[in-house]
């Protein structure tokens, strides 16, 4: 995993946190969900889920958010994450969820429960996608 965080531009305290921990330690024990996020985003994953995870994690700090935009914006997100919004309702609302997730996922007492949402919604996928790109390395 160190190759491929290097390769994708990690950062030098998560690269450092990862050490030599497998994708399987990584995902399981990471506390940073915008760590969890931005792998995600990197390997690609795929849009529905991360939208998914994206929108759960904003939806932390919701009783923090005054315009019904940046509601119906997460609403939208978990909507199109579960299948039940389409993509052109998600673009309308996607700059306003985008910039919560991530802004909600950075608060430090939010890391931990950030990646615990990022683990349930896309740990696996985050996993299978690195054993993925591990495998065509070689």
């Amino acid at each position: 995993m160190k190759k491929l965080l290097i390769k994708l531009r990690g950062c030098s305290e998560a690269r450092e946190w990862a050490g030599d921990k497998t994708i399987e330690e990584i995902v399981e024990q990471c506390h940073r969900g915008d760590w969890l996020l931005w792998l995600a985003a990197k390997i690609d994953i795929g849009l529905q889920p991360l939208t998914l995870a994206k929108g759960h994690c904003a939806n932390t700090v919701r009783h923090l958010m005054k315009d019904e935009r940046s509601i119906k914006a997460v609403d939208t997100a978990i909507a199109f994450g579960e299948g039940k919004a389409t993509r052109e309702e998600l673009d309308k609302a996607a700059d306003a969820a985008d910039a919560a997730a991530w802004v909600a996922a950075y608060k430090k007492e939010n890391q931990m429960k950030t990646a615990d949402i990022c683990r349930k919604y896309i740990g696996q996928l985050i996993i299978d996608k690195c054993n993925e790109l591990k495998t065509k390395e070689r």
